[in-house]
């Protein structure tokens, strides 16, 4: 019963600290250009959108599809770093645990 005493309370740290990682990752943000900076996307660590800046030359240009696409595009790839960031930093607080689960990235 020691085992799964011990395993529970490793659980519980394991929690703490993913919570603690994801208030950080909250403050921080990401900020990606597509379309040579016509369009900006920024998101915090948790991957939610924070800001979009579209340069009014894309308006103008009159091409809805492209910018659509420039915008999707920002979007997609602010949320994949934003992962990546998340996905590092549980690799760290998981690093030499004896854990016999996994934590959800």
């Amino acid at each position: 019963m020691a085992d799964l005493s011990s395993i529970f309370q490793l659980a519980q740290q394991a929690q703490g600290r993913l919570t603690e990682i994801q208030s950080k990752l909250a403050q921080e943000t990401v900020t990606v250009s597509a379309g040579g900076g016509m369009v900006q996307v920024t998101v915090d660590g948790r991957g939610q959108i924070r800001a979009i800046t579209i340069d009014p030359e894309a308006v103008r240009a009159g091409d809805v599809e492209l910018l659509e696409d420039l915008v999707l595009a920002a979007v997609a790839q602010a949320q994949q770093r934003a992962a990546e960031l998340y996905q590092a930093e549980v690799r760290k607080l998981t690093a030499g645990l004896p854990l016999p689960f996994q934590l959800p990235l």
